[in-house]
This record gives structure tokens, sequence and C-alpha cells, in this order.
């Protein structure tokens, strides 16, 4: 990789067309992004520098969404791969989402209050692109209260083949790990755990979602933003949200 970072390397590149005054601006936003790769390695380091949380409530039990058999907690760490990164989408959706349903296929035949929210299936559809990859090294689940069969239709129409899909309709996990609220809004939440001798306990949450009252934490994970931040026009007005329809 040394090779590859002698053929990057260039201090005076410069684009076709490019005046003086954007060059300057440029140098000067290219020291900000630096800065922030900075910061970002270091909050990465403190992240990974935590000490372990609380060991796992129970071994909870799942259904999967391939073929509804059941599946305990334990049973998500294959051998050699002791971390678990497990993201928790909104299936059914928060009830007051106006935005609209799947446009066909079984799901689109549920009430739209049953539906799964479209930001949580973007967020789904990024994981999908990358789920081969990341289980060479760590564990991915994604988790949601719907019913197995349900979750297995949706997982089909959107093609989501890589992914493992459990549903967690008839355990607390997600009540006891932040992904449901009281009234039984669910929560799109990513919670990291990691087994070691003394059992199977938390690592890590996405527990900005609280702290700023937005799903910005889940932005490492979600592509779209990450794009759409390169542009002009930024990420546009708080309310355009991903959608299932356009």
């Amino acid at each position: 990789m040394n090779k590859w970072s002698e053929v990057l390397l260039d201090q005076d590149v410069q684009f076709p067309g490019e005046s003086s005054e954007y060059r300057l601006a440029r140098k000067q936003l290219l020291e900000a992004e630096e800065k922030l790769r900075q910061v970002n390695e270091q909050v990465a380091a403190q992240r990974r520098a935590l000490p372990s949380g609380g060991l796992l409530a129970e071994d909870y039990v799942f259904e999967s969404a391939a073929d509804g058999s059941e599946v305990r907690f334990s049973e998500l760490f294959a051998p050699g791969k002791d971390t678990l990164v497990i993201y928790n989408m909104m299936f059914p959706r928060w009830a007051e989402d106006p935005r609209a349903g799947a446009l066909d296929g079984q799901t689109a035949l549920l009430p739209l209050v049953e539906q799964p929210c479209p930001s949580c299936t973007s967020v789904v559809d990024g994981l999908e692109g990358a789920a081969f990859h990341l289980a060479e090294r760590i564990n991915l689940v994604v988790i949601a209260k719907t019913d197995a069969a349900r979750l297995g239709a949706y997982a089909r129409e959107r093609q989501w083949r890589d992914l493992r899909l459990l549903s967690s309709k008839n355990n607390t996990f997600n009540r006891d790990y932040h992904a449901e609220t009281a009234d039984g809004v669910q929560l799109p939440i990513l919670n990291v755990f990691s087994r070691g001798e003394d059992g199977i306990r938390h690592r890590w949450a996405s527990e900005q979602i609280f702290a700023r009252g937005d799903s910005t934490a889940m932005d490492p994970i979600w592509p779209i933003w990450g794009a759409l931040d390169l542009t002009p026009d930024g990420r546009g007005e708080a309310a355009a949200y991903p959608s299932l329809q356009y």
C-alpha cells in the first residue's frame, strides 16, 4: 500500500478551467477536511477504547426471516468472529409518517402503518451492498419487530440476499436496547456487542439519536447523505427523506 500512496500523492492537483480564487478556496477547504479527518479518527479511537458495557440481558430468541426458524442471540456469532453489529429497522414504521408505502408486492397490501419505514429501507439497501464484505470481519444482523414472514417477503421484494434478517416480534430485545419506546414506537438504532470469555457484552449504541433528537447518528452507514453532502445543494430541506416511491 505504500506504493499506492506514492501513486496518489500530488500536492499540485488542478482541474481544467479553475480560477485562482477557486484553487485558494479549495486549499482552505482541504485543510478543514484534514482537520475533520483527524477528529473522525480520534473519535473512532475513543469509541474503540470504550470499556465493555453490561452483559447481555438474556439469550433472546428471534425468528429468521429466511425460513421462520428460531435463532438465539448467542448463535449470531460465527466461529472466530466476536463482534456483532445490529441495525434495528422500523418495521412497522412510525404511525405519523406521511410518505408513500411500498409500490407493489405483498408489502404493498399491508396497511400503511404496518409497512416498513422508507428511511430504514434505504439504510438496509446500503447495508445489503456492504454485507458480503463485512462478513469477512464481523457479524451483521438486521432486526425488525414485524413478524418473520413479512420481513422475509420484504427482503425478497428488495432483493436483500446477503443480509441476515431476524424478527424480534416475540421477545423484548427492541425494548431492552432502546429500539422501541415505552409506547411501542420503533426506532432506528445501531447496537454493537462483543463476545468474550465472560459472555456477551454490549459495547456501543447510536445514543446520539437521543441526544440530538434526529437520525444523523445513522450517517456512517447511510450512504445517501454522504453523497448529497458533496453537492452544492447539500441535503436540501429537512423533510426530504428517502421514499419507497419517486
